[in-house]
Formats: structure tokens, sequence, C-alpha cells
């Protein structure tokens, strides 16, 4: 396959992958109160990074060790429609809503190594990596905006079942798709224990201090983040905004023109820089929601909306080129997924709680509070910086 095959093959995959969640996620919230299910929100956002605690990492040692990584991206593609089906299914069908959160968290624990395992795959086989990775990884960001309008404005289903349906029949053709990715087998050794096989090696890796530093603050990070989908939508609704879901994918759009940017800065600029200023940005981005809150203005709220698509791009796309820069090939696979486990699982799970407590004990019936919401969570990101400004060392660019 040569390199403009792959690179094309990348992002269609990473276009499918992008939109199936962009298809249900960013409505999940006002879908579930529309069913007077708004108690069962932080439940429904703590169980599948619960799921996914471990399953990026068994993902990652098994594309390191033991199965090519394309064929268990294409199978857990395919296994993971139906489950989303069924979840989606028992909401329709007016079930129980443990039956929804039961299956959203299979779904969680089988597409869980997705992403990274999609990484590992591209930075495999692109040719320039790090100048090419943002430009592959963009397509799954304007597949997300794809799925989010077409869910407020095709589909006309901000809180109807119909986006799970939706984003169901998507991951369908992604798995179907998939088998038509570059082959990768492992390029890592089993050594039959318990612990390589469920891919604690990755583990190893927190013995270097910058790695440490990275991965914790990574994860203390992804607990304020958790509020973009969870409530981002909730507080755009009491703001006046009909349609939510279609006015979150701001923010990918501005992922977009962060993705054209990275390479060139990445180029340019240390690690510790990039990821210093989006962490900086972030804190920003927070603070303009909880003004937002003050004077009850949405503009300030959708410019928060907006800035967060920089601020993702710039430290979680930059956290996965510094580990394919900072590990061995025959872990790159398993780092990955610590990271997909910290950013996807142990962070928004904790998330998940600490959002939930903040909307209930600030936020009043009569809307407001929004202001110490958004206020305490970017004081919390300002933490975050100050830790990794202080303790990450990082090298010089020239190395």
């Amino acid at each position: 396959m040569d390199s403009t095959t792959v690179f094309a093959v990348l992002w269609i995959v990473f276009f499918l992958q992008g939109m199936t969640p962009g298809l249900w996620l960013p409505a999940l919230t006002n879908i579930l109160v529309a069913r007077g299910l708004g108690a069962w929100v932080p439940l429904v956002f703590v169980v599948p990074p619960l799921c996914a605690l471990i399953s990026p990492l068994v993902g990652g040692a098994l594309a390191d060790q033991r199965m090519a990584a394309d064929r268990l991206f294409a199978w857990s593609s395919l296994i993971g429609s139906g489950l989303l089906a069924a979840a989606f299914g028992t909401l329709d069908m007016g079930l129980h809503p443990a039956w929804f959160v039961a299956l959203l968290g299979l779904y969680s624990l089988v597409s869980g190594p997705s992403w990274g395992v999609l990484t590992t795959i591209s930075l495999t086989h692109l040719s320039h990596g790090e100048r090419q990775f943002p430009l592959v990884r963009v397509g799954a960001t304007i597949g997300w905006v794809a799925g989010g309008l077409a869910t407020s404005f095709v589909l006309m289903a901000d809180t109807s079942p119909l986006a799970g349906y939706a984003a169901a029949a998507l991951r369908l053709l992604l798995g179907i798709a998939a088998f038509a990715l570059p082959r990768t087998p492992p390029l890592g050794q089993a050594d039959g224990t318990w612990k390589s096989r469920l891919g604690l090696g990755a583990f190893s890796l927190m013995k270097h201090r910058d790695h440490c530093v990275f991965f914790v603050v990574t994860g203390l990070f992804s607990i304020p983040l958790s509020a973009l989908y969870m409530y981002g939508p909730e507080f755009l609704k009491a703001l006046g905004d009909q349609t939510p879901t279609g006015t979150m994918t701001i923010a990918q759009v501005l992922e977009i023109a962060g993705m054209l940017l990275l390479g060139p800065i990445l180029a340019r600029f240390r690690v510790k820089t990039v990821l210093s200023f989006a962490l900086a940005f972030s804190a920003l981005r927070f603070a303009m929601s909880a003004y937002a809150g003050v004077v009850w203005s949405i503009g300030w709220h959708i410019a928060g909306v907006a800035l967060h698509g920089l601020c993702y791009t710039f430290y979680f796309i930059t956290a996965q080129v510094f580990l394919d820069r900072r590990v061995e090939p025959g872990m790159r696979g398993q780092a990955q997924g610590l990271l997909t486990m910290v950013a996807g699982g142990l962070g928004p799970l904790a998330g998940a709680m600490v959002c939930g407590w903040l909307r209930q004990n600030f936020v009043t019936a009569d809307g407001a509070g929004w202001d110490w919401f958004w206020g305490i969570l970017a004081a919390m990101i300002a933490g975050c910086l100050a830790i990794f400004v202080a303790l990450y060392r990082g090298r010089q660019k020239h190395a």
C-alpha cells in the first residue's frame, strides 16, 4: 500500500471513528432528561469510563504482542455497533435505565482500546508521523462535527434515541472499512504472564519522572473536562439555545484549525511549552463559561466551547505524539492504552462524580450557580498547570 493510499484510508477511518460519538454523546444528557432520567446522568457518565479502565491496556497489549492492531480495531468496532444499538433500544422501549447503563458499559469495554490502537496504526505507517498525524487525526474532528450537525439539523434527534441508532449503524460501517487498514502486526514479545496479557507493563513508564508527571496531570486535567459534554449542552439550553448538540460542534471546528497548526508548532516549540499553553488556555476557557453564568450571556459560553477545541488538540494530540517519541516500539500500543485509560477512564470516572456533585450542590432549579460550577473547574485546571510547570522537566528542543 503506497503512502497516499495509507493516508486516505486512515483519514476515512478516523472520520467514521469521530462521527460515531459525535452523533450521540453531546445529546446524551438531553436525551435522558427528556425521558425523566436526569438523575441518572452522573451514573451514565461514570459507568463507561469505569468499564474502560482496563480495556485500553489490554487492547494495547494485544496490539503490541499478540494480534494485528488493524484486525483488533475492526472486530471491536463491529461488536461495539451491536452493543450501542441495543443500549439505545432499551431507552426506546422504556425499559429500566439500568439496562441502558449496563449495555453502554459493555460498549465502552469493547471500544475502549479503539483510539489508542488507531493512533498506533497511524504512527506506525505514516511516512512523516509528527507532521502527518494531525492531518489524519483531523478526520475524526470533522466527523464529530458532521455527527453533531446531523443529529441537530438532519435527524432532529437532540432528545431522541434515534441519535444512538444512527451512531450504531455508522460504527458498523466503520468496522467494515477498518479491514482496509494497513496490516500492523505485533512488534513486542509476550512473556505469557498475566501482567503482560493485561498490559500492566505500561505502568513501568511511571518510573520516569516526566512520564509520571505527564500521566498524573493528564488524569487530573481530564476531571474538569468531563463537564463539557455532561453539562455544556444543558447550560446552552438554559441560556436559550434550541439546538445545543449542533452548537457544541463549534469546539470541533476550532479543533480542525488546531490540527492544521499543530505540525508546525511541534516543529518549533518544546512539548512542555505546547502542553503548558494548552492547560493555561483551558483554564481561561472554563472561566469564560463561568462569566457567562454571571452575566447570563450565551456568547461567552459559546466562546469557551470554541476555545475548548484548540486546547484539546494542543494537549491530547501533542500527548500522543510525545508518547510515540519517547517510548520504544514494542511498548507504544500499551503506552497509548495507558493514555486512553487515564484520559478516557480514570479522569472521566472521577470527573463524572465531581462534576455531578458540583451540579447538584451549586446549580439551582432557577439556573443560578453556573458561575460557581464553571469557576471551580477553571481553578482545578489552573492547579494542573502549576503542577506541570513546576515538576515536568522535558528535553531541550534539539534533543
